[in-house]
């Protein structure tokens, strides 16, 4: 550090593949490609990439990136025009009946037969509705330096990393290390000012906790009542909306920032731990590319960066990290047969090419489950590699069972208004459980009307 003076077998799937296809020869198209991306973060990238494949190809093809937590919305409107996109994002079973008129079958598409696990599909109605476009994890992000260092001080709750392997431990070592802010930046000549970065519940970081962190009481919740980890239920109990609590007490708590202004828009957790400032940040794999990126200026350097499990109470002695994926490439069927077939053109070629694959996994910084992506276009991402770790221990992933989230915007936007209110006093606990159950039961009713 600079001090300033998937499922498992998913991922194992993508480091493990070793045969590089040859690029596809386009031919002449008179069809256009109409991308709609659903990750702010990777726009820059996208939008080299279109213009690229453009130029290269002679196929007109736009990129609309959606705002942060507007995903849905975007699509609504963008499907709705007589120019809607070719290409949109669905993340999950729930997802397709809303869109199902719109699914076009891949079950015979190049890009299907380079996904090498087919797990990574989405499936729907006997058809393959979506291929993943990446394959994430994600968890608490922690500079290692850091918590090495305080590791081998006098006190400290663990002496070694490897010892926080549970909710109840490492509560424990945030708090101490809160406390001792002072005491560890005299002695270690860091710059420290939390053991968690802020929390912050704006639409632009809101998403990690109604999304992200909501997704462990609803995993161990379906895997309690045997159903699918990623199609969900109707209702729910809020079974570990407890457990829910005190991992939000504890990033809040070991936090400096005010409980009452985490809402403002002015806190940057990113930033907070890029300049090493806090230890933990929960985040994913994405991350990696935007903290080692030098243009940002971040303190952080690769070496520092690590990943574990968020530690639930549940079943820690198991657990790994959450892994799958949000975004499942969807091809819409309404689209003309030129665009159609322009369209699956370029999906072939966004795996198998050069420029698609340095895209993907060098600029863009993902994990993507195709073959092919080996040599100069394997994943370089240090916490990706922590998924693949843990599950080598023997360690169970988490599935991305947020993916089940009905009305998804409308849902989360009650759950962080609940916390927004827990935190600034105006509301209680209870209004958060209220917002986690029923509104889902409501969400999930109406997004199962008729």
């Amino acid at each position: 550090m600079k001090m300033r003076k998937v499922t498992a077998m998913g991922l194992a799937a993508v480091m493990a593949a070793s045969m590089v296809p040859a690029v596809p020869a386009m031919a002449e198209s008179t069809g256009k490609v109409y991308y709609l991306n659903m990750k702010p973060e990777t726009d820059a990238a996208w939008q080299e990439l279109a213009a690229a494949y453009t130029e290269e190809t002679g196929v007109e093809m736009v990129v609309l990136t959606a705002a942060d937590g507007q995903y849905d919305t975007t699509l609504q409107s963008e499907m709705a025009k007589n120019e809607a996109p070719t290409i949109f994002n669905l993340g999950s079973t729930a997802d397709c009946q809303t869109w199902e008129n719109y699914i076009y079958d891949l079950s015979d598409s190049a890009i299907y037969s380079h996904l090498t696990d087919k797990s990574l599909s989405l499936n729907y109605d006997g058809k393959v509705a979506g291929v993943a476009s990446y394959y994430e994890c994600y968890g608490l992000i922690y500079n290692k330096t850091i918590l090495e260092g305080y590791c081998g001080m006098d006190g400290a709750v663990v002496s070694s990393i490897d010892e926080i392997n549970n909710f109840e431990t490492l509560n424990a070592v945030c708090t101490d290390i809160n406390n001792r802010i002072d005491e560890i930046n005299d002695e270690l000549g860091t710059f420290l000012t939390e053991a968690f970065s802020s929390s912050g519940l704006d639409s632009g970081s809101s998403w990690r906790f109604s999304g992200h962190l909501a997704n462990l009481p609803l995993y161990y919740e379906f895997k309690d009542d045997g159903c699918d980890l990623i199609e969900g239920e109707a209702t729910i109990d809020g079974t570990y909306l407890d457990q829910f609590k005190a991992v939000w007490d504890m990033y809040v708590d070991t936090s400096a920032a005010d409980p009452a202004t985490l809402a403002s828009g002015a806190l940057n957790a990113e930033a907070e731990f890029g300049m090493g400032e806090a230890v933990f940040f929960q985040n994913g794999d994405w991350e990696y590319s935007a903290l080692t990126n030098e243009e940002n200026g971040y303190d952080v350097t690769a070496d520092d960066l690590a990943m574990m499990p968020i530690y639930f109470g549940v079943d820690d002695e198991n657990q790994g990290l959450c892994c799958g994926t949000e975004g499942y490439y969807v091809v819409n069927s309404q689209a003309s047969e030129e665009d159609i077939a322009a369209t699956l053109d370029f999906l072939e070629w966004l795996v198998t090419s050069d420029a698609g694959r340095d895209a993907l996994v060098n600029k863009m910084g993902l994990t993507c489950p195709y073959d092919g992506f080996v040599d100069d276009y394997a994943p370089t991402n240090a916490l990706a590699e922590c998924a693949n770790e843990y599950a080598a221990a023997g360690k169970t992933s988490v599935a991305w069972s947020f993916n089940a989230t009905p009305n998804v915007d409308d849902w989360r936007a009650d759950v962080v208004s609940a916390l927004v209110a827990y935190e600034d006093g105006s509301g209680d606990w209870d209004g958060v459980v209220s917002a986690f159950v029923d509104g889902w039961a409501d969400q999930w009713a109406l997004a199962h009307e008729g």
